[in-house]
């Protein structure tokens, strides 16, 4: 390990960046977020550099000073000797040298050598003796990434990646925990006790209340855990668990919310439904229980009583329940159900929603579901649902939505087309029929709704799969962009191009 990782308090300390140009900027701008006193030494100044220093207090000696940045206007010379007796060196704790001339910078890293002061060279790791590092900001918690300065790329990519696994309320946590520190250390004195409690209430119920913005029941929960029948028994975790209901899109891992990524990677217990992919579930935290709950004609199938049973019964021993869903919860996928159910038993819970079949499958497929010229208005509806068929308001959704999005309609798209029919809906409408959608087997079908029934018959589709239907539903033909192109049915355009 040739770098010791190290985090530098620069508040009210002054540095010195050498240069003035884009760079610099970047880096002035990162050192005044961390409350440094910045003294940029360079002949001229990028534009918005300059702003930086628009609060003039004094001009003196060729110096700009502000609140929080001097600038000296000089020529920075590659006499070593000359550089270390300036007062802007000598004043500085810390040097970062950002010039285009690497004689420069090479002076400026041997004045520091010599001074015992650290100087960070940009993009030139032979002459650093400090590496700045990519950095993920969850203040107070800051995650540091470096790879020496050799391969600065790899080191934004592992960046981008720790971004995705740390929510944005790990900085609310790492103030919680402050709060309650020196408390803890006082009630319990053994450090490996102490561990075991963090963890549990990291892993429980004070971190999601926390997460939530419910400190005051954080501090509850976590004060009644430092009961000490409860701590020298070693019983600090709750005997109240928390469902969170994730909605994980309609197929492809890159649609997963990063919230529903981190509900997955805290979860004891899964409860999964059939249209979850396996690229998303292979995303969850591994050593969790995976339990298949999904629904499917004709073939095995788990009651919704029973879902609720599960719930409920994994939530009471304390664990971290996630009810995954295809989609969104709440349209279509009977998450209401299941919160009035958790709701009745006193249990917690969440809702992480997801991008719904509707519009990742129509985005997916090229289909804008609202389009100024033809459609300003889009409707949902399943038509599966609880109860009779005559429930359903055919004539609304025949005569006063110009998108009709239907769920679950596959295996009834004779009804489908009889009653749109007979409500009066055109038999030239262009519909769409998506199945997997964002899936790599995606595939469309572009018909017209008096052709809505031989098309998904000839074409042998199966679910899941959407039906769209609507003028916009043609326009699939000429801006699709994922998967193959679109199967038309009958084998000719359905309509022209929708004018922009």
């Amino acid at each position: 390990m040739r770098h010791f990782p190290l985090f530098l308090d620069l508040h009210g300390r002054t540095v010195a960046v050498i240069g003035g140009g884009e760079v610099a900027l970047r880096k002035v701008r990162a050192l005044l977020e961390a409350g440094a006193r910045v003294t940029v030494v360079a002949s001229e100044l990028h534009p918005a550099l300059a702003a930086e220093c628009t609060d003039v207090l004094s001009l003196e000696n060729g110096s700009l000073t502000t609140g929080s940045v001097q600038y000296v206007q000089a020529q920075v010379s590659v006499d070593v000797q000359a550089l270390m007796v300036a007062s802007w060196f000598q004043e500085a704790w810390f040097i970062v040298a950002a010039t285009d001339d690497t004689a420069v910078n090479a002076a400026v890293a041997a004045a520091g050598d010599r001074a015992h002061k650290f100087v960070n060279v940009v993009d030139d790791a032979a002459h650093c003796s400090a590496i700045v590092p990519a950095i993920i900001d969850r203040s107070p918690l800051l995650v540091a990434v470096s790879t020496g300065g050799t391969a600065p790329m790899l080191a934004r990519r592992v960046r981008r990646d720790v971004e995705l696994l740390l929510d944005a309320g790990l900085g609310r946590l790492a103030q919680f925990f402050a709060r309650w520190r020196s408390r803890v250390t006082a009630m319990v004195p053994m450090p490996s006790q102490r561990r075991v409690l963090y963890d549990q209430w990291m892993d429980g119920e004070v971190a999601r209340l926390v997460r939530d913005g419910r400190e005051d029941a954080a501090d509850a929960a976590l004060a009644a855990s430092l009961e000490p029948a409860r701590v020298s028994s070693g019983q600090a975790r709750s005997s109240s668990g928390h469902v969170t209901l994730v909605g994980a899109g309609p197929g492809g891992a890159g649609l997963l919310t990063l919230a529903g990524l981190q509900a997955l990677q805290s979860a004891d217990v899964i409860l999964v439904d059939r249209l979850v992919s396996a690229e998303v579930r292979a995303m969850a935290r591994r050593d969790a229980l995976q339990i298949e709950v999904g629904k499917e004609g004709g073939g095995h199938s788990v009651t919704q009583e029973e879902i609720h049973r599960l719930l409920v019964h994994h939530a009471t021993q304390g664990l971290h329940v996630v009810r995954l869903k295809g989609g969104d919860p709440f349209i279509f996928g009977r998450g209401g159900e299941e919160l009035l159910c958790l709701r009745a038993a006193g249990i917690r819970y969440s809702v992480v929603p997801g991008v719904t079949a509707a519009l990742a499958c129509a985005a997916q497929a090229g289909l804008p579901l609202t389009h100024r010229n033809v459609a300003r208005s889009i409707r949902f509806a399943t038509a599966h649902c609880r109860g009779s068929a005559d429930d359903t308001d055919w004539a609304s959704l025949a005569a006063e939505t110009d998108t009709l999005v239907l769920y679950m309609a596959v295996a009834q798209c004779a009804r489908v087309q009889r009653e749109l029919l007979v409500r009066g809906r055109a038999g030239s409408t262009p519909v769409a029929i998506i199945e997997n959608g964002g899936r790599p087997e995606q595939r469309v079908v572009l018909t017209v709704l008096n052709q809505l029934t031989t098309a998904v018959r000839e074409q042998a589709v199966c679910a899941p799969a959407l039906l769209v239907i609507g003028e916009v539903a043609a326009m699939a033909g000429e801006l699709h962009w994922f998967g193959a192109a679109p199967v038309l049915y009958p084998s000719q355009p359905i309509m022209q191009s929708i004018s922009a």
